[in-house]
């Protein structure tokens, strides 16, 4: 059987993501029938809603019947966060579409060759840089949804150098992460936070750069140490069995590509097309409006640049027209379990109990030390993650009523803006909730109980060393204010 251009999600990890957002769908829809619905006043602040704190009161609960947990995930699409959702939808539906005819046309194999030429006989070093890079425009740009194309063209290459599809996601989408979360100036999480907070922007970096320094010995460390183990002993990798055929027909490409001049001229087109791309991410924090058109502006980009390519590489009409749809039905079982990942938000908010969660958490905030305080605002963001994954949104939600809490048992801002930054980045690659992490494993053979049995090591030195720099911040008085 010819094996299909592009990212193609598998059935087994399509099934398992499904049955694990079908059971948190129906336990947010229980908490909906034993949690009492209440709500706080909110405000208008410079053109976004903010929570009044100390203003939560119980109501009324709304009608909201057994049968509207099953059609959550369609009601999702004109729900307030409906056209993000919408938006999130296209964009993986043209880069997918793009990825496949760079991959049928054999631009991608072209592109792995040589960089494999270059620099495989230095692949440790190569791991580590292509890291780096992944952490670097996490922290600073606040990148992490855009990294989903190239997710693949990581596996790609991690096949190539003789590792497997886990060290793929890990130097690509878990780097990512791990920058997004070790946030120097990423404008969605520091940016926003600083801002509601008072606080000058980007400011307390000094400490930011050292805590991202740490996570990136960590990250590096964990990768290595894999990378080293399943290349003495292939039979170790937990995928062991699943990517044996995948990697004997990885290397099969159309014979038409092979060393022609057509495709040295389309990697040039995708590269003008990829500094564009880089050009729309940089600009977006800067330029007014550019963020909120980001994401759908950089998926076309994408895909002009890949359909432009594959035309030029020689491979003709028909076949990019083929490879466009194989990449587009590759990604399609991925927009139900979007819609069930935003579902989960949607019952829990449409059930009125949102607030009340909200409220029953901070109250532990109250009558504690500050070393405690600044661990609960971090574990109190841990859980809100798992129903609202948006950054910035979750700044919006919360940091109006952590902050008067916390500053009253001595807890400066900025310590508060760190232990919320730490709580919203790291549980990105956990939960599954976040259709990013969905969307990226099912790229791969790798499910999600495997991606946790083999991350969790990490995991647990993040917690740890999360945990040690907010006591330490609150030891030296981070700040300012």
């Amino acid at each position: 059987m010819e094996q299909k251009a592009g990212a193609q999600i598998s059935t087994r990890a399509f099934l398992q993501s499904t049955i694990i957002l079908f059971l948190l769908m129906v336990a947010a829809g229980v908490l909906t029938l034993v949690v009492p619905a209440g709500s706080f006043d909110r405000i208008v602040q410079d053109g976004r809603e903010a929570v009044v704190p100390g203003s939560y009161q119980q109501i009324e609960a709304p009608e909201y019947p057994i049968w509207r947990w099953l059609t959550a995930p369609v009601e999702v699409l004109w729900a307030k966060d409906g056209l993000t959702v919408i938006m999130i939808i296209l964009f993986l539906l043209m880069v997918g579409a793009s990825f496949a005819i760079l991959d049928k046309s054999g631009i991608l194999k072209s592109v792995i060759d040589r960089i494999v030429g270059r620099l495989g006989h230095r692949k440790y070093l190569l791991l580590l840089v292509v890291s780096f890079f992944f952490m670097l425009i996490g922290a600073f740009f606040g990148i992490f949804e855009e990294v989903v194309p190239l997710v693949p063209l990581m596996i790609a290459l991690s096949y190539s150098l003789g590792w497997d599809s886990l060290v793929g996601l890990g130097m690509s989408i878990l780097a990512t992460n791990m920058g997004f979360s070790a946030a120097v100036t990423n404008p969605f999480t520091i940016g926003v936070a600083q801002k509601i907070a008072g606080l000058p922007l980007f400011s307390g970096s000094g400490l930011r750069i050292l805590i991202f320094l740490v996570f990136y010995a960590l990250l590096a460390f964990f990768l290595v140490r894999y990378a080293q183990k399943i290349e003495k002993h292939p039979e170790l990798s937990p995928v062991y069995n699943e990517e044996k055929d995948i990697k004997k027909g990885s290397s099969n490409i159309s014979d038409f590509s092979e060393g022609s001049a057509e495709i040295g001229r389309a990697g040039v087109w995708f590269v003008v097309f990829l500094v564009l791309i880089l050009a729309v991410l940089l600009s977006g924090p800067v330029v007014p409006g550019l963020s909120d058109i980001a994401l759908p502006l950089v998926g076309l980009l994408f895909l002009i640049g890949g359909v432009g390519a594959g035309l030029i590489s020689g491979a003709g009409g028909k076949v990019v027209r083929s490879a466009a749809l194989e990449g587009i039905g590759g990604i399609a079982p991925g927009i139900p379990l979007i819609l069930m990942a935003a579902s989960i938000k949607h019952i829990v908010v449409s059930g009125g109990i949102m607030d009340t969660l909200l409220h029953r958490s901070t109250s532990l905030v109250g009558n504690t030390d500050p070393i405690t305080a600044a661990v609960i605002v971090f574990l109190l963001t841990l859980m809100v993650e798992f129903f609202i994954s948006s950054g910035s949104a979750k700044a919006f939600l919360l940091i109006p009523i952590l902050m008067p809490l916390a500053e009253l048992i001595g807890v400066t801002r900025q310590i508060s803006v760190l232990a919320y930054c730490f709580g919203d980045g790291f549980s990105n690659v956990v939960y599954p909730t976040n259709p990013v992490l969905l969307i990226s494993l099912g790229l791969t053979v790798v499910s999600y109980p495997k991606w946790i049995r083999w991350s969790v090591k990490l995991w647990l030195w993040v917690l740890l060393a999360a945990l040690g720099f907010l006591a330490l911040g609150v030891l030296i008085g981070y700040g300012p204010y």
